[in-house]
C-alpha cells in the first residue's frame, strides 16, 4: 500500500489525527492524484442515502482535513473546508488539526484563506477558531463579515473569564467592537446574558472598557443609536438598549443627539420610545430642547397608539406651555393630533391642555376648529366652544350602513386531469413537494382511480419516470418498503405493482381515544388504502367522494348522478369512499325523491342519510375542573363541548370511520394536529362537531401561550352546516386569544359568520360573558379583538355582541377589571351606527358613581350615547 492509499484508508476509517503525518511527506503532484480519489470518496459519500449516516459522520472531518491539505489554491481549499455535505451531520474538526496541514503554506496565501473563510456568510461563524488562528499565523487584519463578528462576540460571551477580561485581552477589541452595531442582524450573543451583575453582561463590559479608555465611547454611543433607529423587535433591540444605558450619556452627548430621540420617540417599539421620550423631557427641563424641536417630536408621539406614551407626551406638552407661553402658537398645533386619537379620555386631556393655553390668534384657533371635527361626540359640545361652530362635523345625511366581508361563495373544484400525462404531473407535484391543497389531492386521487381503470400500462410507464427519485422505486433501497406509504404514493405503488414486502401493521388510529385530529386522517388512509387495493383487483371507474367544491363539500345531485353511472356500469360503492361521499354530502331535502329514484341500495341509503340518518348530532356543554399534570402545566376551568355518538355511522360505516364516529369529548393538548383544510374536507358539512373538536386547541390559544389554536376558525365559519352552540364558543374563545394573529383569524370568523347571516350575537354575548367569569377570556384582549371588528366597519355587530357582555361586567357576576376598555369599545360602535337599544343592565349605576375612573367615564359616554340615539330616534 502506498502512501497515498495510506491516506485514504486513514480517511474511511475516520483516524482525523493521523492525517498531518499521512500528507506532510507528500510531493504537490501526489497531492493532487490524492485530491481526486477524495473527490470521488466525497461524491459517494454526498450520493448516500440515509441509511449511511454512521459512514458521513466518521468520514467527514478526515475528508476536510485532507482535502485542505492537498487543495494548492485559497479558493479552493476555502470551498472544500465551507462546503456543506462536509458538514451534513458533523462540525468543523479541530482548527488545530487543521492548521497542521496548512502549516507550510505562505503567510500571504493564509491570510487569503481566512478571508475568504470569513466571507462564506453560511459557515464563518462556526470557523471563527480557525479564521482566528490563520490571521496570527498571516499577521494580516481580522475580517469583519458579519459571520466573522458572530463567531468572535460567541467566542468572547463564551470565555471563561469575565467578559471584560477576555474583551481587554482580545487583540482584535478596537477592529470588531464597531461592527457589532452594523451587522445585518442583532448579534445574537448579546442576548444571552441579560442580567447586569452577570460577568458575560456585554453592556456591563463594553461601559467599563469605553470609561478605560479601551474602545471609543463616541463609537459606542454612534452605534447604539445607530442600531436602535434601523427598527426590529423589541427583543432584539433590549441589549443595544442596555449598552445605551450603562454608557451613561452625559446631557451634552443627548443634546448632540436630540434629532435621532425624536426620531426614536416617534418609531421605534415603545420600550426604546418610551426611554427616548424620557431622554427628550430631561432635555426640555434643561432648555435644551427648543419649541420647534417640541412640536416636531409631539406631532410623532401624539399620532402613535400607546397611551401611555401619549399621556406621557400630554404632560411634557403642559410642562413646557407653562414654563414657555409664548411657545403655543408653535406647539398647540401638534396637540391636535390627539383630538383623533382611538382613546376618548386622551382626547379629553388634548382638549382640556388646549382650552388651558389658547390664544386669541384667529388662525390658530381655524386649525384646531378643523381637527376638532375628529372628537368623539362627547366632547363636541366642549369643542365648539373653545373654536367655534367649525368644531362640528358636517351633519350625516346617509343612515349608518354596516359593512360587512362578502359572504364566502364555494369555489367549485376542476374536474378530474383528463389526460394520463396530466394526472402524472399533478401526483409528481404532491409527492415531491410533501404538501398539497383539498384540491390537489383530490384531484390527483381521482385522475390515478380514472386512468388505472382506463389504461393502468399507460399510467404506470409514466409514473415510473415521474417518480423515479422515490426511494421505494430504488432496487438498493425497495427492501426497507415493508409498509404501507403515506397518500398518493400508496396508490402510485399499487399502480406500479409494488406493494409491500411484508405485512403492513395494523394502522395506529390514534395515540388516545378522545383526539378527533388522527380519526380524522385515518379516513382519508383508508379511502387510499382501498383505492390502491381497488387497482390491484378490481379498479373503480372513478371516485364517489371527490367533493365539488375546495372546502371538500360534495353537491347531493353530483353525487346521484355518479350512482347512476355506477348502476349503468354494474359497479358497486366503494364501502371506504362512499361513506366518504356521505359526510361530504351537502343536505338538501329536495333531492331526496331523486336519490330514492335510483332504485339502488346506495340510493336508498343516500336518500336515508339526507333524512334523518345523517342528521348531525347535538353537542352538550359543561364546565371541566381545573387540571394539573404531572411536567407542571395545567388547564383551569373551562368550557368543553362533548359530541354524541353517530350510531348510523358506527353501524354502518368501515371500521376506519367508526373512531370518527364515536363520542368523543374535548381535550386540552393534542399531538397530532394538521392541515386544517384537509380534516376539515372530511366534515365540511357539520362545522358544529368539528368547532366542538377544535375547541380545545382555541382554548389552549386563550389560557397558555399556544400559538395557531385558532387558525381553523375562519375556515369553520364558512363551511355548511349549522352553526350551534359550539362554533359560538369556539369563535368567542379566540376573541380572548392570547396572541394578535389568533384574535384576528377569530374576528374573521365572527365577521363571515355575520355575513352569512349565521351570527347568534346573543348566545356569542353569553357565551363571552361565561368564558371571562371563568377566567379564560380577558376583557382586554376582548376588547382588541372587538376593537379590530369595529374598524372594518361592523360597528352594529360589534354592539349587538357587546349588550350582552356588559350585563355581567357591570352588576357584578364577574370581576369587573378591563371593563372600562370595553365599554370604551361599545361606546365608539354606540356613536357611529346610532344604535338606539336599551340600557344593559347595570349601566346607568356604574355611569353614576364618583370619581374619574375610565369604567365611570366611559360608562357615561355610552349612557349618554344611547339616551342621545334614543332622542334622536323619537324626533
Amino acid at each position: 500500500m502506498n502512501a497515498i492509499d495510506d491516506v485514504l484508508e486513514a480517511v474511511r476509517a475516520g483516524r482525523t489525527a493521523q492525517l498531518p503525518g499521512l500528507l506532510e511527506p507528500l510531493e504537490p503532484a501526489q497531492r493532487r492524484v490524492l485530491l481526486t480519489g477524495l473527490k470521488e470518496l466525497r461524491r459517494t459519500l454526498r450520493s448516500s442515502r440515509s441509511e449511511h449516516w454512521e459512514d458521513r459522520n466518521l468520514m467527514n472531518p478526515a475528508l476536510v482535513v485532507a482535502g485542505a491539505g492537498c487543495n494548492s489554491g485559497a479558493a479552493a481549499a476555502a470551498a472544500w473546508i465551507g462546503a456543506a455535505d462536509l458538514r451534513r451531520w458533523t462540525q468543523l474538526p479541530p482548527a488545530s488539526t487543521l492548521l497542521d496541514v496548512l502549516a507550510g503554506r505562505d503567510p500571504k496565501w493564509l491570510g487569503d484563506l481566512a478571508h475568504r473563510l470569513a466571507a462564506r456568510s453560511a459557515t464563518a461563524e462556526a470557523d471563527y477558531p480557525l479564521i482566528r488562528e490563520l490571521v496570527r499565523l498571516a499577521g494580516c487584519p481580522m475580517p469583519t463579515t458579519d459571520g466573522c463578528v458572530e463567531g468572535w462576540s460567541a467566542a468572547m460571551a463564551s470565555a471563561r473569564a469575565p467578559l471584560v477580561f477576555a474583551l481587554r485581552k482580545d487583540p482584535h477589541l478596537a477592529t470588531l467592537v464597531p461592527c457589532l452595531f452594523t451587522t445585518a442582524e442583532p448579534v445574537r450573543s448579546f442576548a444571552w446574558n441579560l442580567e447586569p451583575g452577570h460577568t458575560h453582561h456585554w453592556p456591563t463590559a463594553l461601559a467599563t472598557l469605553a470609561d478605560e479608555g479601551h474602545v471609543e465611547r463616541t463609537a459606542l454611543l454612534d452605534g447604539c443609536v445607530a442600531r436602535l433607529l434601523r427598527g426590529g423587535r423589541a427583543a432584539q433591540l433590549r441589549p443595544y438598549q442596555a449598552i445605551l444605558t450603562a454608557l451613561l450619556p452625559t446631557g451634552e452627548e443627548e443634546r448632540e443627539r436630540a434629532a435621532d430621540w425624536i426620531a426614536l420617540a416617534a418609531d421605534a417599539p415603545s420600550a426604546v420610545a418610551g426611554s427616548a421620550q424620557q431622554t427628550l423631557a430631561r432635555l426640555a427641563a434643561s432648555g435644551l430642547l427648543t419649541p420647534r424641536m417640541l412640536a416636531e417630536m409631539s406631532g410623532a408621539v401624539l399620532f402613535r397608539p400607546e397611551k401611555k406614551l401619549v399621556r406621557a407626551q400630554l404632560v411634557l406638552i403642559g410642562k413646557e406651555l407653562a414654563r414657555r407661553p409664548a411657545a403655543a402658537p408653535e406647539i398647540l398645533p401638534e396637540l391636535a393630533e390627539a383630538f383623533g386619537h382611538a382613546d376618548t379620555d386622551i382626547q379629553e386631556r388634548a382638549l382640556k391642555l388646549a382650552a388651558a393655553h389658547l390664544t386669541d390668534d384667529p388662525e390658530l384657533r381655524a386649525g384646531l376648529a378643523d381637527r376638532a371635527r375628529l372628537l368623539s361626540p362627547a366632547h363636541r359640545a366642549r369643542a365648539v366652544e373653545l373654536f367655534g361652530p367649525d368644531a362640528a362635523p358636517d351633519e350625516e345625511t346617509c343612515p349608518y350602513r354596516e359593512i360587512l366581508p362578502p359572504a364566502p361563495v364555494p369555489v367549485a373544484l376542476a374536474p378530474a386531469p383528463e389526460t394520463v400525462a396530466e394526472a402524472v404531473e399533478l401526483v409528481a407535484a404532491i409527492v415531491h413537494a410533501r404538501i398539497s391543497t383539498v384540491e390537489e389531492f383530490e384531484r390527483a386521487l381521482d385522475g390515478l382511480v380514472r386512468h388505472a381503470h382506463q389504461d393502468r400500462a399507460a399510467l404506470a410507464e409514466a409514473l415510473r419516470s415521474a417518480l423515479a427519485g422515490r426511494w421505494w422505486l430504488d432496487p438498493a433501497q425497495s427492501h426497507y418498503y415493508t409498509h404501507e406509504l403515506p397518500g398518493l404514493e400508496h396508490v402510485a405503488a399499487a399502480v406500479l405493482d409494488m406493494p409491500p414486502t411484508a405485512e403492513p401493521q395494523p394502522a395506529l388510529v390514534t395515540w388516545r381515544s378522545d383526539c378527533s385530529h388522527p380519526a380524522l386522517r385515518a379516513v382519508t388512509h383508508a379511502r387510499v388504502k382501498e383505492a390502491a387495493l381497488r387497482i390491484a383487483s378490481r379498479p373503480l371507474p372513478f371516485l364517489l367522494a371527490t367533493p365539488t367544491t375546495e372546502s371538500g363539500a360534495l353537491d347531493p345531485r353530483a353525487l346521484i348522478a355518479r350512482l347512476a353511472e355506477y348502476d349503468r356500469l354494474g359497479e358497486d360503492p366503494a364501502p371506504a369512499d362512499f361513506a366518504q361521499a356521505l359526510l361530504r354530502v351537502r343536505r338538501d331535502a329536495t333531492v331526496v325523491p331523486l336519490a330514492a329514484a335510483l332504485g339502488t341500495p346506495a340510493g336508498d341509503r343516500l336518500a336515508s342519510w339526507l333524512g334523518a340518518a345523517g342528521q348531525p348530532v347535538p353537542v352538550t356543554r359543561r364546565t371541566a375542573g381545573a387540571e394539573r399534570y404531572a411536567y407542571g402545566g395545567g388547564t383551569p376551568a373551562r368550557l368543553v363541548m362533548d359530541t354524541g355518538e353517530r350510531t348510523a355511522v358506527m353501524s354502518g360505516f368501515p371500521d376506519a370511520f367508526r373512531e370518527l364516529a364515536g363520542a368523543r369529548q374535548a381535550t386540552d393538548l393534542c399531538w397530532d394536529g394538521g392541515e386544517e383544510t384537509s380534516l376539515i374536507a372530511v366534515l365540511p358539512e357539520d362545522r358544529e362537531t368539528l368547532a366542538a373538536w377544535w375547541l380545545p386547541l382555541v382554548t389552549a390559544a386563550a389560557v397558555h401561550e399556544a400559538r395557531a389554536g385558532a387558525t381553523a376558525l375562519p375556515l369553520l365559519a364558512a363551511a355548511g352546516g349549522p352553526a350551534g352552540p359550539a362554533l359560538h364558543l369556539a369563535v368567542a374563545t379566540g376573541l380572548g386569544a392570547r396572541h394578535p394573529e389568533d384574535r384576528l383569524r377569530a374576528v374573521d370568523a365572527l365577521l363571515t359568520l355575520a355575513a352569512r347571516d349565521d351570527l347568534n350575537a346573543v348566545r356569542l354575548g353569553g357565551d363571552l360573558a361565561e368564558l371571562i367569569g371563568l377566567g379564560t377570556v380577558k376583557p382586554g384582549r376582548l376588547a382588541d379583538s372587538l376593537r379590530t371588528a369595529a374598524a372594518t366597519g361592523a360597528c352594529a355587530t360589534t354592539w349587538a355582541v357587546l349588550a350582552d357582555v356588559l350585563p355581567a361586567l357591570l352588576t357584578g357576576t364577574v370581576d369587573p377589571r378591563g371593563a372600562g376598555d370595553l365599554l370604551a369599545t361599545a361606546a365608539d360602535c354606540v356613536e357611529q351606527c346610532g344604535a338606539d337599544s336599551p340600557e344593559p343592565a347595570g349601566l346607568a349605576a356604574t355611569a353614576s358613581r364618583g370619581g374619574k375612573s375610565r369604567l365611570v367615564t366611559q360608562a357615561a359616554r355610552l349612557r349618554d350615547a344611547l339616551r342621545r340615539n334614543e332622542k334622536d330616534a323619537a324626533a
